[in-house]
């Protein structure tokens, strides 16, 4: 026979081991360089930059 536990795990119990897996919102920043939102230490989608550099080259609107 397996492992079975002794006694139910109340809900308190069961709450304080899971109180670390709550998901946090994103940190959201302005762009130096364009102005717009942008996650914190990510690439910028609107103009791809990230830390003063361009890493990506973005399309030009026609």
């Amino acid at each position: 026979m397996g492992a079975v536990p002794k006694r139910k795990v109340s809900r308190h119990r069961r709450g304080n081991r899971r109180q670390h897996l709550a998901l946090t919102p994103p940190v959201i920043v302005t762009c130096p360089a364009c102005g717009k939102p942008m996650r914190a230490h990510y690439t910028c989608k609107a103009c791809g930059t990230y830390k003063g550099r361009q890493v990506v080259v973005m399309p030009q609107p026609e």
